[in-house]
C-alpha cells in the first residue's frame, strides 16, 4: 500500500490509510513499506537489511531498540517538517 499512496499528499494519504485500515479489519495483510507511518499499527514488524532479518517486533518496541527501526521513523519525522524558505 506504501507505493500506492506514494504521490498523495499527507491529506489524502491519511484519507487512503483509514479507507484501507477499515477494509482489512480481522484479516492477515502483508505490507511492504517504505514510509514508517504505513507500518505504525501492525502487530508485528519486520525490518530487512541486506536481505536478512535485521529486527522485529511493534513499531514501540522496535523505536526501544534504537536500531534501523528508529533511525528510519527520525528520518522520515525530520523530513515531514522541511520547509523551502523565501529570499
Amino acid at each position: 500500500m506504501d507505493e500506492a499512496t506514494a504521490s498523495l499528499d499527507v491529506e489524502n494519504e491519511t484519507t487512503v490509510q483509514e479507507a484501507i485500515s477499515q477494509l482489512v479489519k480481522k484479516k492477515t495483510v502483508l505490507i511492504i513499506a517504505h514510509r514508517m507511518r504505513t507500518v505504525t499499527g501492525a502487530d508485528k514488524i519486520v525490518v530487512l537489511s541486506g536481505g536478512r532479518v535485521a529486527e522485529e517486533g511493534t513499531c514501540e518496541e522496535l523505536y526501544r531498540k534504537n536500531g534501523i527501526c528508529f533511525h528510519m521513523v527520525n528520518l522520515q519525522t525530520e523530513g515531514q517538517n522541511w520547509a523551502l524558505e523565501s529570499v
